[in-house]
């Protein structure tokens, strides 16, 4: 089995070697281009997508008492 150390030397090398590649130019091209592209769209944070969520459950649940009381509302004037 592999000593962890050796393995640990392996993986600094191999980093090393790639930092100095032009794989590695390659990476930060592809991410810049693909920052790039998200950028442009209209997206939101997981965070920001669950206080709207939140704020919509909330909204939902306003809506129905509002409803539920014009409805009751609605049968004590129609009894009238």
């Amino acid at each position: 089995m592999l000593d962890p150390k050796t393995l640990e030397e392996f993986g600094a090398k191999m980093s090393a070697l790639l930092a100095n590649s032009p794989a590695r130019d390659i990476e930060k091209n592809a991410k810049a281009m693909l920052g790039g592209l998200l950028g442009k769209l209209d997206l939101v944070t997981r965070e920001e997508f669950d206080i709207q969520a939140q704020l919509l459950a909330r909204t939902r649940e306003r809506l129905q008492a509002l409803e539920a009381r014009v409805e009751a509302l609605e049968k004590t004037r129609s009894g009238q």
